[in-house]
């Protein structure tokens, strides 16, 4: 199974991309993972944020196939522990799709096609952060529930 995660815009931060890049190496060791990264929309200022939404929607179902387990990084998904995100990544991996996708939408959201196309949702947090800042703390988690599920003694209890 290959896993990617999807986002709406670049992470511009030299420091969240050394971090995230030092996790996508270690990741190589469990699994194939790799990050596609869509543009930002130009010219948003004469967009509502609901046109903004449809135009990023659209974007992101471009780069799904029908095959897909689409997973939306929303604060409305389901809240796991390390723990329990790593038997969340088990069973994935179990079901059989050829590839798992997390998706970040961009600052509205996802419009209403991307979350009828969408198999879940998963928060990482009731608090709130950057579009950057969850790219990495979502590869951390990933690279932790893999580490988890070897046994490995990145994570304590």
């Amino acid at each position: 199974m290959k896993v990617i995660l999807l986002t709406v815009g670049k992470t511009n931060e030299i420091y969240f991309k050394n971090a995230i890049s030092e996790y996508q190496k270690r990741l190589k060791f469990y699994l194939q993972f790799e990050i596609e990264e869509l543009p930002e929309l130009k010219n948003t200022k004469s967009l509502s944020e609901e046109q903004q939404k449809q135009k990023e929607g659209e974007l992101i179902l471009k780069c799904l196939v029908d095959s897909d387990d689409v997973i939306l990084l929303d604060d409305k998904g389901a809240e796991y522990t390390s723990m329990q995100f790593s038997s969340f990544m088990e069973k994935r991996m179990a079901a059989g799709a050829r590839r798992l996708v997390f998706v970040v939408g961009g600052p509205y959201g996802f419009s209403e096609s991307v979350y009828q196309r969408a198999t879940g949702k998963l928060s990482l947090s009731k608090m709130t952060f950057s579009h950057q800042m969850v790219r990495l703390i979502f590869v951390e988690q990933l690279y932790r529930a893999m580490t988890i599920l070897r046994g490995e003694p990145y994570h304590h209890e």
